[in-house]
């Protein structure tokens, strides 16, 4: 038979029951604690709440009278995008190469909801330039106007996710008194136990649809307004690409989970004030009344190679949020160092000879 062994809430040591009482005694820091104390912790420790939401999703195909759509498909990183039957052919707007119409556009669902583009092309081209301004390392290649052409229009397959979160949730904290006398210098910690427990609503968490856009490269653009977001039409298409949605919905749940439930934690634990330390025990999230939405949202791609490496920015078509790594020149680089390791020389030289007098 297993013995039940109870931990002491604030050291963690193995607590020993205190004959002819209703209390729990810690041999290490003398702690007592009643044994209806110790069931309530139990019974909020059993109430396990963690859940992934149950996100369904069906969709809507498309009506007729729209399959003046074509596919396009690019045989360098495999990114399809969809566009107007008359572009013929055009070059990839996440990696820079000829792309191809392939087929009539069919076999998608047809989005729900859709951000129409705010900025024009021109202003993206100008938010370009300001992200080059005053980066002196930058290769010249880049300031180059025929790459600023290149700047293209897309919208960006995202699912939209709706929940709501249950929270419950457990920290350990403490509480750090210091005070001194004419002999020694004292230190008081005291331990608690901390409950929080409540519900939060999520509202159209955006999660990228796209494999050709790296995920981490699209968050960085949030947030996007998407209150913003209207009923889906064709029009909003025109002068357009749209980038297929190749991550189906279901695929994205896990990441919409992760996302949902770190903010609801991080939520909970901004609420547990007034201490010196602060370590989550037990964070429990359940997602109810889950739902999901597709949406196009309006991104300006720029993809543009340097030395064999290919470098993709990115700019919010709704609230001009410019995003992306730029390449080092290394031959700018190495005379700049030389350059200032120079002047730093003759400056020490110059301090020595002073010295030296």
């Amino acid at each position: 038979m297993a013995l039940m062994e109870y931990k002491c809430p604030n050291c963690a040591g193995p607590l020993n029951y205190e004959p002819g009482t209703r209390d729990m005694v810690c041999p290490y820091c003398d702690s007592v604690v009643s044994i209806e104390a110790l069931e309530a912790m139990d019974a909020l420790l059993e109430e396990e709440a963690t859940e992934s939401a149950d996100w369904s999703y069906e969709g809507d195909q498309w009506q007729a009278g729209e399959e003046g759509m074509a596919l396009y498909s690019c045989n360098s990183c495999g990114g399809e995008i969809i566009g107007e039957e008359s572009l013929g052919s055009t070059s990839c707007p996440f990696c820079g190469n000829q792309v191809v119409i392939s087929s009539k556009f069919s076999g998608t669902l047809r989005p729900d909801l859709v951000i129409p583009f705010k900025l024009n092309r021109e202003e993206a081209k100008e938010a370009l330039k300001r992200h080059y301004e005053g980066k002196r390392l930058l290769p010249g290649v880049f300031r180059d106007k025929n790459h600023l052409d290149e700047v293209k229009g897309v919208y960006v397959p995202f699912w939209l996710f709706d929940a709501e979160a249950d929270v419950r949730a457990d920290y350990d904290a403490t509480k750090v008194r210091r005070w001194s006398d004419s002999h020694f210098h004292y230190t008081e910690t005291s331990h608690y136990r901390v409950h929080r427990s409540g519900g939060l609503g999520f509202d159209r968490v955006p999660v990228d649809g796209s494999q050709a856009i790296d995920d981490t490269l699209m968050e960085s653009l949030e947030p996007f307004h998407l209150q913003e977001a209207v009923d889906f039409q064709t029009a909003y298409l025109a002068g357009y690409f749209a980038n297929k949605y190749d991550v189906d919905a279901e695929s994205c749940y896990p990441r919409a989970d992760e996302r949902i439930q770190r903010s609801a934690k991080q939520a909970f634990r901004n609420t547990v004030k007034g201490y010196n330390t602060v370590t989550p025990n037990r964070e429990d999230v359940a997602l109810t009344n889950s739902r999901v939405r597709y949406a196009l949202l309006p991104v300006y791609l720029l993809s543009t190679s340097w030395e064999g490496k290919n470098y993709l920015f990115a700019m919010s078509g709704q609230t001009g949020k410019f995003v992306g790594d730029l390449p080092l020149d290394k031959k700018a680089y190495w005379a700049w160092f030389f350059k200032i390791f120079g002047i730093a020389s003759v400056i020490l030289v110059a301090i020595s000879q002073l010295l030296a007098r």
